[in-house]
């Protein structure tokens, strides 16, 4: 059976990227995004809603985004979609 899993991403950041290092040396950084939606209802009536995105790079890439981004600057994020669960 085959499966696909990618996903598109284009929002502005929440915080400031957090690098920190696995005891192996490999970096990972976490970013928050937002991504906005607006749309109008069919009364007329303008509407936005928020989606927030919590995102994880690794290596070079979570290196980079830690030293260049910025809370509220535009990202755009390809990648694989994993949902976390909590039990």
């Amino acid at each position: 059976m085959a499966s696909f899993n990618k996903v598109i991403l284009l929002g502005n950041l929440t915080r400031d990227p957090e690098v920190r290092y696995t005891p192996k040396g490999s970096a990972v950084c976490d970013l928050g995004i937002a991504i906005n939606r607006q749309y109008t209802l069919d009364s007329g009536e303008k509407r936005e809603e928020v989606t927030f995105v919590d995102v994880v790079l690794w290596s070079r890439l979570a290196e980079i985004a830690g030293e260049y981004l910025k809370k509220g600057r535009p990202v755009f994020i390809e990648g694989r979609l994993q949902l976390d669960t909590w039990d």
